[in-house]
């Protein structure tokens, strides 16, 4: 049984990975790229395109080398330890907004972009292979995964709550408040990361192939339950990011701007943090859940159910800011459902690790584990793409600012436009989960 300290330890991990680094790109790049650095929605949709066939590429290669480490600190420690301040490095670097022209601020924000998914990727693959190394026991994984999802939303809540009033206490221009909040949350996430690696430990020791054969990615193919377990990672995935990719848009065409409640301000940073801490709750109690359910396939279905039922209704709540606590209560119902099957989620992956050894003979767990990895930001960042293009299709145009930046033009913001930005927080996600949950119902490990 794991001391307390590894996990919270292991929690860390995913504190700085889902709950700064990529809650911040998912809910905060498109806006910031299109409103604050200055990119078209042409040229924001490319780059998360251009992202994701790279990682294509680069998670699987990732998982394969993962595998294949040795070194003092284990197979997959190494990579969170080594690559903790980099990570934190270039997160920050991402949020700077430099005094270029059109064509190099491109070139900045492609590269910087990229850069920063290799990284993530580097730190992020092996760290979710941990999994599968620190325990072989079912329960036990259950118990890492929940608390992995408690730290991200824990961590998550707090980087949303705080966001628009750090802003507010920095002040100066758009892109100093990023610039500096990219800073301060990319230390954090360096440092959170390191000891995410320094307190972990690895029990067991993969069955390795040293050599590296292509043979491996064919029989991923031959792994039915990766097939269901990959598609569903990339629904659940959708269903977050178009969710958080949208909720700024959502606030400031559909609502009018922030909602001031007293001294209290939402905006879409704060509106997501009610999800964020309601998915916190529920993440700690989903293997009670799992119990009470019968099987995490079940569980996982049933969690696909609530989040299908509350996409649907919130899609029919008025465009209106004197509704706004009924927006946030369908956000929070809603992410009761993500709670439950988040940590479910990772806690199948070791599953799917475990029949593959079994299967072939050979470890894949940081292979495996890479795949959940790509399918995370693959939905993000094509949810992401896909909204900047559908903004478009809607009829959203942009225009040069007085500083000669790119910015959607507010003129162009129509009914349909407000519409489009409405069903893409509630009928798309509800697509994903009907998705999602016809895939965990076909699940073949019945654990």
């Amino acid at each position: 049984m794991a001391k307390l300290s590894e996990k919270i330890g292991y929690a860390l991990g995913d504190a700085a990975a889902g709950g700064i680094a990529w809650k911040i790109m998912s809910i905060a790049f498109p806006f910031f790229f299109t409103n604050v650095f200055g990119l078209s929605l042409a040229d924001t949709a490319l780059l998360m395109l251009i992202a994701r066939l790279f990682d294509v590429v680069t998670d699987p290669l990732m998982g394969s080398i993962a595998d294949r480490t040795q070194s003092k600190w284990g197979t997959y420690r190494p990579w969170l330890i080594l690559g903790a301040i980099p990570y934190g490095l270039v997160f920050a670097l991402l949020f700077y907004t430099p005094e270029f022209g059109p064509v190099g601020k491109r070139i900045y924000a492609y590269a910087l972009y990229l850069l920063m998914m290799v990284l993530y990727t580097a730190v992020n693959v092996p760290y979710g292979s941990l999994l599968g190394v620190m325990s072989e026991d079912s329960n036990d994984r259950n118990q890492f995964s929940s608390y992995r999802m408690v730290g991200a939303y824990a961590m998550g809540f707090i980087t949303l709550i705080s966001f628009p009033y750090l802003q507010k206490m920095i002040g100066g221009s758009d892109q100093h408040q990023y610039a500096v909040l990219g800073a301060g949350f990319g230390i954090l996430a360096a440092v959170m990361t390191l000891l995410c690696g320094l307190l972990t430990k690895e029990r067991i020791q993969p069955k390795r192939t040293e050599k590296f054969e292509f043979k491996q990615f064919i029989d991923l193919f031959k792994n039915k339950p990766w097939v269901y377990i990959t598609l569903t990672g990339i629904c659940t995935n959708f269903f977050n990011g178009f969710r958080y990719a949208v909720a700024a848009y959502l606030i400031d065409y559909c609502l009018g701007g922030d909602v001031t409640m007293g001294s209290f301000i939402i905006n879409y940073t704060v509106l997501m943090a009610f999800g964020e801490v309601t998915c916190m709750i529920f993440g700690g109690v989903s293997p009670a859940f799992t119990k009470w359910v019968g099987s995490k396939r079940m569980a996982f279905v049933w969690s696909a159910v609530i989040c299908f039922v509350l996409s649907v209704a919130f899609f029919f709540i008025p465009q209106d800011p004197a509704y706004i606590w009924l927006i946030v209560a369908v956000v929070i119902l809603t992410s009761v459902g993500i709670g439950f099957y988040s940590p479910l989620l990772w806690s199948m992956y070791a599953d799917v690790a475990d029949y593959a050894t079994e299967k072939f003979g050979a470890s894949s767990t940081g292979l495996i584990f890479s795949s959940g990895t790509m399918a995370q930001k693959f939905g993000g960042a094509i949810s992401g793409s896909l909204i900047a293009i559908l903004l478009g299709v809607a009829g959203a145009t942009m225009i040069a600012d007085e500083m000669g930046n790119e910015t959607i033009d507010p003129a162009s913001i129509t009914e349909s436009v407000k519409t489009m930005v409405w069903a893409l927080f509630s009928l798309f996600p509800a697509l994903c989960a009907l998705v999602m949950g016809w895939l965990a119902y076909r699940f073949p490990i019945k654990k």
